[in-house]
């Protein structure tokens, strides 16, 4: 199932994010986390918020996601979440922008916040092995074999959103990098959760995994031995309903 692999496969986000949202928020009552997906993010949010919603469009990719006694979770569009106004001190989005209609969900977001409240949204791109013999099989991999197979929208992860249109003067946030360090198994299962390795499969009939598998088993070493990956996580967050703070500024 790919709502399992998802789930399964994707790296997970610093915890110095999470301190660092809430902070930021007006309080810790309710944040809502948009397009969760398997709630990746939003488990880490339920240990600094009272209440989290977590909607996604997928009901598959929900019934991934952790129970937690904090945490609701709602089939429900972006732009339209059916959520209470003004109800929300937190919105975040991680690795789902792209998709969204940005002005509409930006009203929604403006709907749902209460004055003061804060929409934070993040995304990583490409990742970078330290071990360069895997990380050159690992690079080609993702920009040529299924290169051509990723959607448009990617190129507005791999620039960290810089170039999406954003309400509000915005906060200056922390630069922050995710860092794990990843079993070749753990590494192969990420590159088969992507977008493009499934419509590779779908457009050619074939699977490109299993030759991967076998060049970065031979660049590997010590299959034993993990590497280093690091993505740099690209972050923008705003205020919504307030004049601009003195610790913001805008881009």
């Amino acid at each position: 199932m790919v709502s399992r692999q998802y789930a399964a496969s994707r790296p997970t986000y610093p915890q110095a994010l999470y301190q660092w949202l809430a902070a930021v928020a007006p309080a810790r009552e309710r944040a809502w986390d948009c397009a969760c997906g398997s709630g990746q993010a939003t488990a880490d949010l339920a240990e600094h918020f009272a209440q989290v919603v977590g909607t996604d469009l997928s009901a598959l990719q929900l019934g991934e996601a952790p129970p937690h006694q904090r945490i609701e979770y709602h089939v429900a569009l972006a732009e339209s979440s059916g959520l209470p106004a003004a109800s929300f001190d937190l919105v975040t989005v991680a690795q789902a922008l792209h998709w969204f209609q940005h002005q509409r969900f930006y009203a929604e977001v403006g709907r749902v916040l209460r004055p003061g409240g804060v929409l934070a949204v993040w995304c990583y791109g490409k990742g970078t092995v330290d071990c360069a013999p895997v990380n050159a099989v690992f690079q080609d991999f993702y920009h040529k074999v299924v290169g051509p197979y990723w959607p448009p929208e990617r190129k507005l992860v791999e620039e960290g959103y810089r170039s999406l249109p954003f309400p509000h003067p915005e906060l200056a946030v922390p630069e922050l990098t995710m860092e794990l360090d990843w079993s070749l198994e753990a590494l192969i299962g990420y590159a088969r959760s992507w977008s493009a390795t499934a419509l590779y499969i779908k457009a050619l009939g074939s699977d490109p995994v299993p030759d991967l598998s076998t060049r970065l088993l031979a660049a590997w070493g010590d299959s034993a031995v993990r590497h280093r990956i690091r993505w740099p996580l690209g972050i923008r967050a705003a205020t919504y309903g307030v004049s601009q703070r003195p610790e913001t500024a805008e881009r």
